[in-house]
């Protein structure tokens, strides 16, 4: 019998087992690198829809509210000669997708009981675009991506959702501080933010309360927001700029640090919040036999008939906005997983992230191709490039991936933030058309629209977080959010406003619509922290119907304010 002595471990083994413990060790550290990679190339990939370049400047804005060489003449558009007003918005109110002055002046021939009802079901259709992006892709998409890099739900709050989100927002706050509009650039962020921290909050208590919050990353989200608010003021008055964002980085820090110290804490309320949805309420009646009688299942019936005809006439244009959501946004789970779509993906993401970045290249840039005196422009060159490489997808491509693939996971975070951001702005701008044609006073449409349109996206984002499970997240990401505009945004503003300024100082004044969104601001932050305190960090339905009432106290307000000034 030969006895096997043990051998001196080989420099392969012990390479083996020194990679294996050093892997073990290094895990968290490889997690925490792959976080902030992520994040940082998706804050770069999403400034392309946020920055333009100098020359375009003051011709391409999204919001176009904040335009004061085109949107301030489109809005006294009704002040030119009846004969010249097709012209003049055809030349001078094309800022987004859709013309909306030319459809009054052009198509319906200046006709309002034609055109007012076209603009408000064209509204509708963006804010049903915009709803639904935001349900069926981009909560399902950041849930994914949070889960892929393990993150809490407060972390992915302060980076994937406060990124998606804010992305409108940090373009209007720029846009505005480089028209000159600074009061309006402050009154929008505070009307946001107080818009975010009452009605949002409000919203997602009423559909997913009762649920918990963590005690320490809550009160940690609040009083952050808070002091946020009051250095902006203090920002406000030396004019040092460079402070908000690094404001807002030292709070993604502090995140990151609680959520390695306290051991990752936050990942306990994952998936945290009990929904309670009408149908389980329904199915106890009937199972307790507390059901009404004939006169309750009449009702009942006649509910469930208008319901399939609302069904029928939905499909009209949800079938039609679903194929073109999947048509640009990729679905990341092999069970979604659709060979033409994926083909169709490859061919037009690159168009539209092309369009977002018109402002750097223009789409119709002359590409010299093959021959030197023969130009295509860019667009064409992109869409013949990302066709066949989509034909050769289809035809090579038969069979799903294994497994999630965390590249199309990006890919498909990256596109639903642009249809947010597309047609947030299309939402806004199309409210603004409205206003500007039944003649709304400009300082109510300032307060109202560009308020409700800055914040259109973190309500439906939220909202759709919070329904889909995720109520600590969507709570999170409602004081992260707004405070990722206010520190982000308008800092970033004020940083290049004051560069291009150096050494002179930028000059700001304060209004008194500022100073009453600051304090209905103050008003909500110190009302929830004081009362899921109270409540043992659960948020409460009732205080979600508090927060409704004082967000309408606050636009009453503002609006007898405006009311007196104009």
């Amino acid at each position: 019998t030969r006895i096997h002595e043990p051998r001196a471990p080989t420099p392969i083994t012990g390479l083996i087992i020194t990679t294996t413990l050093f892997g073990n060790g290094m895990a968290s550290f490889s997690s925490i690198t792959t976080t902030i990679t992520t994040f940082i190339l998706l804050t770069i990939l999403i400034s392309f829809f946020l920055i333009q370049s100098h020359h375009h400047h003051l011709h391409h804005h999204r919001r176009s509210l904040l335009n004061t060489t085109t949107t301030t003449t489109c809005s006294h558009i009704l002040q030119i000669p009846i004969n010249q007003r097709c012209s003049f918005s055809t030349l001078h109110c094309s800022t987004t997708l859709l013309n909306y002055f030319s459809f009054h002046f052009c198509l319906f021939n200046q006709i309002p009981s034609l055109s007012i009802p076209f603009l408000s079901l064209t509204l509708f259709l963006h804010f049903y675009i915009l709803v639904k992006t935001a349900q069926d892709q981009f909560s399902l998409i950041v849930t994914k991506l949070s889960n892929h890099l393990n993150l809490s739900p407060s972390m992915g709050a302060v980076t994937l959702l406060a990124l998606g989100n804010g992305a409108p927002d940090v373009f209007s706050s720029v846009a505005a501080v480089g028209a000159g509009n600074a009061r309006t650039g402050f009154g929008a962020i505070l009307s946001a933010g107080t818009f975010v921290s009452a009605l949002v909050v409000g919203f997602v208590a009423i559909y997913a309360a009762p649920f918990a919050v963590s005690p320490a990353m809550f009160v940690r989200d609040v009083l952050f927001y808070l002091t946020a608010a009051l250095f902006m003021f203090c920002v406000y008055l030396s004019g040092e700029a460079v402070g908000f964002v690094g404001f807002y980085l030292f709070f993604v820090g502090v995140v990151f640090w609680m959520d390695l110290g306290f051991g990752g804490g936050g990942r306990v309320m994952r998936g945290g919040g009990e929904g309670v949805g009408g149908d389980r309420k329904v199915s106890v009646e009937i199972e307790d036999g507390r059901g009404g009688g004939l006169m309750e299942v009449m009702k009942v019936e006649t509910a469930v008939g208008i319901r399939r005809a609302w069904d029928k006439i939905s499909k009209t244009w949800e079938v039609p906005v679903s194929v073109m959501l999947k048509l640009t946004i990729p679905q990341s789970s092999p069970s979604e997983w659709n060979r033409f779509y994926r083909s169709a993906n490859i061919a037009l993401c690159p168009i539209l992230l092309m369009y977002s970045c018109k402002s750097f290249v223009p789409l119709n840039h002359p590409i010299v191709f093959l021959l030197p005196n023969v130009h295509f422009p860019l667009w064409l060159v992109v869409l013949f490039a990302s066709s066949s490489f989509a034909l050769v997808h289809f035809v090579l491509e038969k069979k799903p991936p294994k497994t999630e693939q965390m590249p199309v996971v990006i890919i498909g975070f990256i596109m639903s933030v642009f249809w947010i951001s597309t047609m947030a702005g299309e939402l806004l701008n199309c409210l603004a058309a409205l206003g500007s044609l039944l003649e709304v006073p400009p300082s109510l449409l300032g307060l109202t629209v560009l308020a409700w349109g800055n914040s259109v996206g973190d309500l439906v984002a939220d909202v759709a977080v919070a329904k889909a499970g995720q109520p600590a997240m969507a709570m999170a990401g409602c004081f992260a959010g707004p405070m990722f505009n206010m520190l982000f945004g308008l800092g970033t503003a004020l940083v290049i406003q004051t560069a291009n300024v150096y050494p002179e100082a930028y000059e700001l004044q304060f209004h008194v619509s500022i100073v009453v969104a600051f304090v209905f601001l103050i008003l909500s932050l110190m009302g929830s922290l004081l009362v899921v305190t109270w409540c043992r960090f659960h948020v409460p339905r009732f205080w979600g119907f508090c927060l409704v009432g004082l967000y309408a106290s606050f636009i009453a307000l503002s609006l007898v304010i405006a009311k007196l000034q104009f």
